[in-house]
């Protein structure tokens, strides 16, 4: 018998759960108000979507995806990250043609086969928006403000915003030379993988957490030093637009994202509480994926959040609201003659929109009262065989022992009343 679940992956138990729905309702909201609509993508998608839209030689694409043959020969991959799927999505189903910009949001489960860690698992849950179809800056800035919005509508303060670009396939060549013949000399003190990201993409050598604090990557040139023209004037506009809106960040010339289809702004959110694993939120612009996807060139920003790394801030900081388990009633019937007319009472009060539960072992009376007071009952309603022929139903305060008897008839509006009103 199979008695654990894979290693990185986790059960979300009943006592767990009030807590991601209420982190999904807080997106939910926020996302309305922001005008992003709701999308959700198959779990697994082609292979080569993930090849073209995440670029091989990334970590993701090399080291970390779930990939398969199907029963038909076709590699299967369970997606990594949502924006490809997305765009994908954006594309097949012609979203385009909606509007000039189209707003997107998701939540869902992300697979990547890593080592587990604080708040990231193997199957890990990711909420995430895509704007797609505009260059303006000021959708940067939104896209920007909706993820520090979210977080801080959780309680978490002492957000810390770092911004960058990443620049364009104009610029990005000049600054890739400038890093190869910087670390050209240093390639003995690299690790293995940067050795190897070196030819391949030598910007991600500056995101790596291995070689981050040795003292020659402080003197790396920066990519702000390398910028075009259109390139600066957009990170520009984009610093004024999150000015402007009262958002404070800092500047990290070293910042850049995992992923070969970001350009111009690059951005992450970390939350300093959390320590090592600091980072909640990260994001940018990706105006060459649709291209690259199949789709005409078409701009786009987006950015994603782990929602385990989120609940484990909430948890730290103890912001994680105290779930209701309370139950409206809870019916109890004694003797035979009681239970039918205890459960036809028990389907009455629920389509009243109340939360009712009800013994089915036919215990005892002290057991089920029991039973009630463990499942957080407001009142007891207590149905035996005396009360089956009066056709009433004894009302039995939880709090203070105090006990009415209403009839048939009247129960449903009376325990309304008594928990409602």
């Amino acid at each position: 018998m199979l008695t654990n679940a894979p290693r990185g992956t986790k059960d979300i138990l009943p006592d767990t759960v009030g807590e991601w729905t209420y982190v999904e309702q807080k997106i939910r909201d926020l996302c309305s108000r922001y005008g992003y609509r709701e999308i959700r993508t198959p779990m697994f998608e082609h292979t080569e979507l993930f090849h073209r839209g995440i670029g091989e030689g990334t970590d993701v694409v090399d080291k970390e995806m779930y990939t398969f043959k199907d029963r038909g020969d076709r590699s299967i991959t369970l997606r990594p990250e949502n924006t490809a799927s997305a765009v994908r999505a954006y594309l097949q189903n012609k979203l385009y043609g909606d509007s000039s910009l189209t707003k997107l949001f998701y939540i869902g489960s992300m697979f990547r086969y890593d080592r587990p860690q604080a708040g990231r698992m193997r199957e890990f849950h990711q909420f995430g928006i895509e704007a797609l179809g505009e260059e303006n800056p000021a959708v940067d800035a939104e896209v920007i403000l909706l993820a520090v919005d979210f977080l801080r509508s959780l309680g978490l303060k002492d957000l810390e915003l770092s911004l960058n670009s990443v620049g364009c396939p104009s610029c990005r060549p000049v600054y890739r030379k400038a890093l190869q013949d910087y670390f050209r000399d240093k390639l003995d003190d690299l690790c293995d993988d940067c050795k190897d990201r070196f030819d391949r993409s030598p910007l991600r050598i500056l995101d790596c957490k291995v070689d981050a604090d040795k003292p020659f990557m402080k003197d790396a040139p920066r990519i702000t030093d390398c910028l075009c023209d259109a390139c600066q004037d957009h990170f520009h506009m984009v610093q004024e637009y999150l000015s402007h809106a009262g958002i404070s960040f800092q500047l990290d010339p070293r910042l850049v994202r995992g992923l070969d289809y970001y350009t111009k702004t690059a951005f992450e959110i970390k939350y300093a509480p959390l320590g090592a694993q600091s980072a909640v939120a990260g994001g940018g612009r990706y105006d060459g994926l649709i291209e690259e996807i199949g789709g005409k060139p078409t701009p786009a920003v987006g950015f994603a959040t782990g929602l385990e790394r989120v609940l484990l801030a909430l948890e730290k900081q103890g912001l994680l609201p105290e779930q209701d388990r309370k139950t409206d009633g809870f019916v109890i019937a004694l003797g035979d003659a009681a239970q039918f007319p205890a459960f036809g009472l028990l389907e009455k009060l629920r389509r009243a929109g109340l939360k009712v539960g009800m013994d089915y072992a036919g215990r005892s009376m002290k057991a089920q009262m029991k039973q009630a007071n463990k499942a957080g009952a407001r009142y007891a309603l207590i149905i035996g065989e005396e009360e089956v022929k009066e056709s009433c139903v004894q009302l039995k305060n939880m709090a203070n022992s105090e006990q009415q008897k209403v009839s048939f008839d009247n129960i449903v509006e009376k325990l309304y009343a008594e928990v409602k009103g």
